[in-house]
């Protein structure tokens, strides 16, 4: 099903842990060429594993908040490759506190990252696309950017604002064969899930119908999905992978 996607060049931000790194490696595994980014040299361990399983990869250093970088990398991705296929926005960070203790640069630091990181990572591969006729950005979003979340303001803030910069995007560019789109994951299991105490465990998966934390794999699905020929009639849309957590 996925085999159109090998060879595509593909771009994931945050890709050194968790949901980032689990898409890292899918698209990797389905014969991606796979640009893996992240803050400092985060992003080695990921691309080195999908060398060593017979796929190509590059890690390069970026801070998502910085333009230069961002176009530094995407212009190493041509060089290299001569083109980019693919973006995933992932990267992301939390600043928690409840609204009317959340500083502002508590507020600025998420938006700058979530937000407007992604914004300007599309911008910039954006170029590219246009010349190419065909694209694929796929930003990662979360549940909580729907339904929000106790301490969460500048987070649910900053994942909504995703979903619209999302849609009027792809009104701008579906003419020239780009496709725009979100993956809201729910409660997934990573490094932040895994220190839970069993209550608070409990707690969180009485609010899943299926019963269960979903995993990387599971995003990383949905993201390859859209980032496939198979999705080619699908832009503007929010796909949930939540297990049944906001319907």
């Amino acid at each position: 099903m996925l085999d159109n996607l090998r060879d595509r060049v593909a771009i994931v931000t945050g890709a050194s842990r968790g949901i980032g790194r689990g898409v890292a490696r899918r698209l990797g595994a389905v014969g991606a060429v796979v640009i893996a980014a992240a803050r400092d040299d985060h992003a080695d361990g990921v691309a080195e594993e999908i060398r060593a399983s017979g796929g190509q990869a590059l890690a390069v250093s970026v801070d998502v908040t910085d333009p230069k970088r961002i176009d530094d990398m995407v212009q190493l991705a041509r060089k290299e490759f001569g083109r980019v296929d693919v973006l995933v926005n992932n990267a992301a960070i939390v600043r928690d506190h409840l609204a009317v203790r959340l500083t502002p640069a508590d507020w600025d630091s998420v938006i700058a990252t979530n937000l407007t990181g992604a914004f300007t990572c599309a911008r910039a591969v954006l170029r590219q696309m246009l010349k190419q006729r065909s694209g694929r950005i796929i930003s990662l979003g979360s549940v909580v950017g729907q339904m929000g979340n106790v301490g969460q303001a500048n987070y649910a803030a900053s994942k909504a604002g995703l979903v619209g910069f999302s849609k009027a995007l792809a009104r701008e560019v579906a003419s020239r064969g780009i496709t725009v789109n979100i993956v809201e994951p729910g409660l997934i299991e990573t490094d932040m899930t895994a220190g839970l105490s069993e209550s608070a465990h409990d707690a969180m998966l009485s609010q899943i119908p299926l019963g269960r934390l979903g995993t990387t794999e599971d995003v990383a699905s949905a993201v390859c999905f859209l980032a496939s020929d198979e999705a080619s009639y699908i832009t503007g849309h929010v796909l949930a992978v939540n297990g049944g957590m906001y319907m």
